[in-house]
């Protein structure tokens, strides 16, 4: 199966960023002489020991660049099975990719300043951090996943990929039980003090990389490197004092020896020796001197460098207690923001389950109140028809004879009637129009909770940003 089209042009534009190679590569088989990875390594990393391999055959540098990423790497125990030799060496497009991969990852995770992703477009931005996304969440089974990965084509939902889609999918923590969430308690928790940072312009690549799972894998990725560092130091000194040990050892031996042969020049002056012997115990006497003073010396040099690796040591030590520190309450204070941003989003969502619940009562109760008000009007206009009617008939009638009146009594009284019930339906119209009214304001009132919810919910996920900003820092 070929690589994925996308994901290869993306690892291979972000080699080109790093500008090791005065002419922009276009297509991942142009490194397979691996001294483009040999590059990207010294750049990143400072060491001038990959100039000298860049001369050597092609197996001496995929040697190097396996060896690098077994020690620099997280992965090490991965890293020999993870990418073949073999491979490499015939030139195969996936190693090249698995290589540019954890040279991505080492980049993004140690160095201080890892560039200005603006500089890729968007769709490249969405491939890399999908890659980021990828190793971070399989970190315990990449040789198994990491081909497949590489190989696989993308979902139809990974083209429209928006950056929150990171920051959903990141939480390293699992989500809380239910209590209740208190605004005083969320504030207390916001309160973490933040140093005043510049806001990081929105992208796929900056937003994954402003992640807390993100920044603590960095934080522990840059305290491992640290405590290396200081290893190393102590393995120096250790082999600083042991050589230092063995001068003194010589010096010692040296002053034995010259103190032997101050005897015996005293003892041959005393024997009225040969010039000519005396001058070659002299010439000697002062070879062994000089060489003594020289032993004294890088002996001095030895003590002098000693001093200042303790001091080393001891600075780093002392930044290695402040990083896990540090580490260790910006997790805590991320736990509670995440907590509680987990907790009001599930309030969130039952409140709103609940209020959308009470609006569609409160709508159909609302809708027939309105058709009952309609019903109402038409009746009195039917009936106000009827009155206008009778009231014509009976002037006529009035006009007529007495027993002509007579007769028309049960009108007059069927008349009566009707204004009654016009009357009715009109004290029930104004109280429907009333409970319209009521109806209206409840709707109006659960919508302007819902909104004060959603709006202490995006206050919280400022705040939560606002931590991963100063982790950043």
């Amino acid at each position: 199966m070929s690589l994925h089209s996308a994901r290869a042009a993306a690892l291979l534009a972000w080699v080109n960023s790093t500008k090791v190679c005065p002419d922009p590569l276009n297509d991942l088989s142009q490194l397979q002489d691996c001294s483009v990875f040999i590059k990207i390594i010294h750049k990143i990393h400072g060491s001038k020991e990959g100039e000298s391999v860049l001369e050597q055959p092609l197996p001496e540098r995929i040697s190097f660049i396996l060896g690098f990423l077994q020690k620099h790497c997280r992965h090490k125990l991965a890293a020999e099975n993870l990418v073949s030799a073999q491979k490499l060496l015939d030139g195969e497009e996936l190693a090249l990719a698995k290589v540019a991969v954890l040279l991505l990852y080492h980049t993004t995770m140690t160095c201080k300043n890892p560039g200005d992703w603006n500089e890729f477009d968007y769709e490249t931005q969405v491939e890399l951090a999908s890659v980021l996304k990828f190793v971070l969440d399989n970190e315990e089974c990449l040789n198994e996943n990491l081909e497949p990965f590489l190989q696989r084509k993308a979902e139809p939902s990974s083209s429209s990929m928006s950056s929150s889609s990171f920051e959903e999918h990141s939480s390293l923590f699992p989500l809380p039980h239910k209590r209740e969430v208190h605004f005083l308690e969320l504030q207390r928790i916001a309160s973490f003090p933040s140093t005043n940072t510049p806001s990081i312009p929105t992208s796929p690549m900056g937003d994954i990389m402003q992640t807390p799972q993100f920044q603590l894998r960095r934080l522990k990725e840059q305290l491992a490197f640290e405590r290396e560092s200081r290893n190393e130091m102590e393995m120096e000194v250790v082999q600083n004092h042991k050589l230092l040990m063995e001068k003194d050892a010589q010096i010692t031996m040296m002053q034995q020896r010259i103190d032997r042969l101050t005897k015996l020049n005293e003892q041959q002056a005393a024997d009225q020796l040969e010039p000519k012997e005396m001058e070659e115990l002299r010439e000697k006497n002062e070879s062994l001197v000089g060489r003594l003073h020289e032993a004294f010396r890088q002996c001095q040099d030895l003590k002098t460098e000693k001093a200042q690796m303790d001091r080393k040591i001891s600075e780093l030590s002392e930044e290695n207690g402040d990083l896990s520190f540090k580490l260790r309450e910006i997790a805590s204070n991320m736990v509670q923001l995440q907590q509680a941003l987990n907790e009001l989003s599930e309030e969130h969502n039952t409140a709103m389950a609940q209020s959308q619940n009470k609006q569609g009562q409160l709508e159909k109760e609302l809708h027939a109140a309105l058709q009952d008000k309609k019903c109402s009007e038409e009746k009195i206009e039917i009936l106000q028809g009827k009155i206008s009617l009778l009231e014509d008939q009976l002037a006529k009638l009035e006009e007529g004879s007495t027993q002509e009146k007579g007769e028309v009594m049960g009108d007059i009284l069927k008349l009566e009637e009707l204004k009654q019930e016009v009357s009715s339906l009109t004290a029930k119209g104004v109280q429907l129009e009333e409970e319209k009214q009521q109806l209206s304001s409840l709707v109006t009132s659960l919508q302007s909770s819902l909104s004060e919810s959603q709006r202490a919910q995006e206050k919280l996920k400022q705040d939560l940003q606002a931590q991963a900003e100063q982790l950043a820092a």
